[in-house]
C-alpha cells in the first residue's frame, strides 16, 4: 500500500481520496478551505463539494501542503487549471524525486497554451527531473465516489509508471487502462470541455437529438484535428480521453460544462452563471487557450470557434449555431 498525497479537495480530488483510501492507501488531502479540515477529518465529509459521501478514516485533511507531501510516494493533483502552476511552485521546496507525479486536471494553461504535464515539469524541473503521468476520461467525480463502474486512461512516456498508477489506482469499480499519448489524453480531456459547453447551448435552444449527435460528432474531428497537429494519435481520440470523455461531457446532466451551456443557450449571461457555481467549469478558460493552439497550428475548430464568440465576446447562442450550419459545404 502507498502513501498518497491528493492535491485539491474539490469534487474529483475528493472522489479520487475516497476511492484510493478504500484499496487500503494512506490519503493525505490537501484543501484550500480550512473549514474542510475539521470537516473531513471529525465529519468524514465534505459538505462544499461532495456531500452525500463518507470518507474513509484512511483520509486525512490538512491545508499544509508541508505535511500533507512529506513521503509521498505518489502526488496527484486535482486542481483548476489556471491555479496549476503556481500550486506547484508552492509544492516544490517540499517535493522528493522519488515520487510519482499524477496529474488528474483537465485543460491548458491560458498563457502559456501549456498542457498540465508540461506546466508540472516547467516547474519542477528546476529541482529534479519529475516522474510524471496523467489521468483522464469519462468519470463524474459522484459516481466514482458512488462506485460506479468506471474506466479511464492512465498515460505517460514511461510504461512502469504507468502501470505502477494502473495496478496501484484500479479497484472493482475503477478500471485504468495505459497509453504512452500523454498529449492526445490531455487535449482530448481539455477540449472536449468546449464541445460539451456547445452541446448544452443545443439543448437550452430546445434542439433535438439530431443537433447534439450532429454536434458531438463534429466536435471530436476537431479534437482530433489539434490532437494530430500537436503530436498526439489519432486512435486516442477514438478511445476513453476522446470519444469517451466527450461522450459523457456532452450528454450527462452532472457535466458542469454541459450546464453552463444549458443556461447560455436559455439566455443566462455568463457572469451570473459563473457567479451561481461553486464549482469551475473548464470549458471556459480552455476555449481561449483553444483558440491559440488552433491559430498556431493553423488548424480549423468552428465549433470552438463559436464558443469563443460566445462566451468572450457576447455572440447570441442561437446565430453561433445558425453560422455553423451555414458554413460553407464540403466533404466530411
Amino acid at each position: 500500500m502507498k502513501c498518497l498525497a491528493i492535491i485539491g479537495g474539490g469534487s474529483w480530488g475528493t472522489a479520487l481520496a475516497i476511492s484510493l483510501s478504500r484499496l487500503g492507501h494512506t490519503v493525505r488531502l490537501w484543501v484550500y478551505e480550512p473549514e474542510l479540515v475539521p470537516a473531513i477529518n471529525e465529519g468524514r465529509c465534505n459538505p462544499i463539494y461532495l456531500n452525500d459521501f463518507s470518507i474513509p478514516s484512511q483520509v486525512v485533511a490538512s491545508n499544509s501542503l508541508k505535511f500533507c507531501l512529506k513521503d509521498a510516494q505518489i502526488v496527484l493533483i486535482a486542481a483548476p487549471s489556471n491555479h496549476c502552476r503556481s500550486l506547484y511552485r508552492a509544492m516544490l521546496p517540499y517535493l522528493i524525486p522519488d515520487s510519482i507525479f499524477v496529474s488528474a486536471t483537465k485543460g491548458i494553461e491560458s498563457k502559456t497554451l501549456q498542457r498540465m504535464s508540461e506546466v508540472m515539469e516547467d516547474v519542477i524541473s528546476a529541482r529534479f527531473r519529475p516522474r510524471i503521468a496523467v489521468i483522464s476520461g469519462p468519470s463524474f467525480a459522484k459516481e466514482v465516489a458512488r462506485e460506479d463502474p468506471t474506466a479511464i486512461v492512465v498515460a505517460g512516456s514511461n510504461r512502469n509508471i504507468n502501470k505502477t498508477i494502473q495496478c496501484e489506482f484500479s479497484s472493482p469499480s475503477l478500471r485504468l487502462y495505459t497509453n504512452n499519448d500523454i498529449v492526445g489524453t490531455e487535449l482530448g480531456g481539455a477540449v472536449k470541455n468546449v464541445i460539451a459547453i456547445a452541446a448544452g447551448v443545443c439543448a437550452g435552444l430546445g434542439f433535438g437529438f439530431n443537433s447534439v449527435a450532429a454536434l458531438v460528432t463534429r466536435g471530436l474531428a476537431e479534437m482530433t484535428r489539434l490532437t494530430l497537429a500537436c503530436g498526439g494519435k489519432r486512435k486516442t481520440m477514438a478511445g476513453l480521453a476522446g470519444m469517451g470523455d466527450l461522450v459523457l461531457t456532452c450528454h450527462g446532466e452532472l457535466s458542469r460544462n454541459r450546464t453552463l451551456g444549458f443556461l447560455l443557450g436559455q439566455g443566462r449571461q455568463l457572469a451570473d452563471i459563473i457567479t451561481g457555481m461553486r464549482t469551475v467549469a473548464e470549458g471556459v478558460p480552455t476555449t481561449q487557450a483553444t483558440i491559440k493552439l488552433a491559430q498556431k497550428y493553423q488548424i480549423e475548430m468552428p465549433i470552438t470557434e463559436q464558443m469563443n464568440l460566445l462566451l468572450h465576446h457576447g455572440k447570441n447562442p442561437r446565430n453561433s449555431i445558425r453560422e455553423l450550419m451555414e458554413r460553407r459545404l464540403k466533404d466530411e
